[in-house]
């Protein structure tokens, strides 16, 4: 994989609606009851969407997200038709879509995103050093940087409009959006799917530190899983043979990126952590390619 081969930074078809850009995801409706989700190349940090491509970047996303569905399907239902995307769209925007897509259900999404923790990091690290909690669960003293938790916790966050930042909330906020008995069937869910996925990854040689799932319900109310699951967009990926609880272990994931947006300058000055982002140099991009190439070859070989 290298910088020079072609990305896809913007998907755009003449032969369906759009109906949204996120982050990565340009979404198309297909009819009223579906949506072909493309992955682009794009990639974002601490909300921001970098201006430039990681090359090969939305073939991998999708590799990784199929990879999950059909492992995780005992646990709950997901969104994907089982159709296959080139079918919906003209005979010149294949090309657009190969690779890096998924025909799925049309769900009502729920507005949170489901967190579930196996380690303590990042956001969740500093929130305990501050208080010993993190989203509100009391933990016990005493823990580290990249301590393993004694049980995985769910810690959800609401879902950002564009260029704002997810907000981590208590469950009982989500009590409030949702409603108790969902909100109990969300928490149980994410802990499982989580819980069997961070086993199977370590025989892959691999921590899921953690990561967030979304969901939304179907016509007849049931709850599925949607967008993307266990990615390095997504998720927090450890390599097993380098962990080392008290100090940051090197990553499968966005963390390369995010550490160098940290030293990055803008006129300068420290990057404020809004957009617009700093140019990402040829050479970030290539090792952050290179980082989710490694995890889908450790997980999905």
């Amino acid at each position: 994989m290298s910088t020079s081969e072609p990305t896809v930074y913007e998907t755009r078809l003449h032969s369906l609606p759009l109906l949204a850009r996120g982050k990565v995801r340009d979404n198309f409706a297909v009819g009223n009851d579906r949506i072909l989700m493309v992955a682009s190349d794009r990639i974002s940090a601490f909300d921001v969407v970098m201006g430039e491509p990681i090359p090969g970047k939305g073939a991998l996303l999708t590799r990784m997200a199929l990879f999950w569905f059909g492992k995780l399907g005992h646990v709950v239902p997901n969104h994907l038709t089982g159709e296959t995307p080139e079918s919906v769209v003209a005979a010149d925007e294949v090309e657009q879509v190969r690779g890096r897509s998924m025909l799925v259900k049309r769900l009502k999404p729920l507005p949170i995103e489901a967190v579930v923790r196996g380690y303590l990091a990042g956001s969740g690290w500093k929130e305990y050093q501050d208080n010993g909690r993190v989203c509100g669960v009391p933990l016990p003293p005493g823990l580290q940087n990249a301590s393993r938790l004694p049980q995985p916790i769910f810690t959800p966050a609401t879902k950002a409009e564009a260029g704002e930042h997810d907000e981590n909330i208590s469950f009982e906020r989500t009590v409030d959006l949702i409603g108790a008995p969902l909100a109990e069937q969300v928490r149980e869910t994410a802990i499982r799917l989580y819980t069997e996925a961070a086993a199977y990854a370590l025989t892959r040689g691999i921590i899921i530190a953690d990561t967030k799932f979304e969901f939304g319900l179907d016509e007849k109310g049931q709850l599925t899983l949607m967008d993307e699951v266990l990615t390095p967009d997504s998720s927090r990926f450890w390599p097993l043979d380098s962990y080392r609880e008290g100090v940051n272990p090197p990553s499968f994931d966005k963390q390369f990126l995010r550490d160098w947006l940290e030293s990055a300058t803008v006129d300068g000055k420290p990057w404020p952590k809004r957009a617009p982002a700093p140019p990402m140099p040829q050479e970030i991009a290539q090792a952050t390619a290179d980082r989710y190439r490694t995890a889908l070859q450790m997980l999905a070989p």
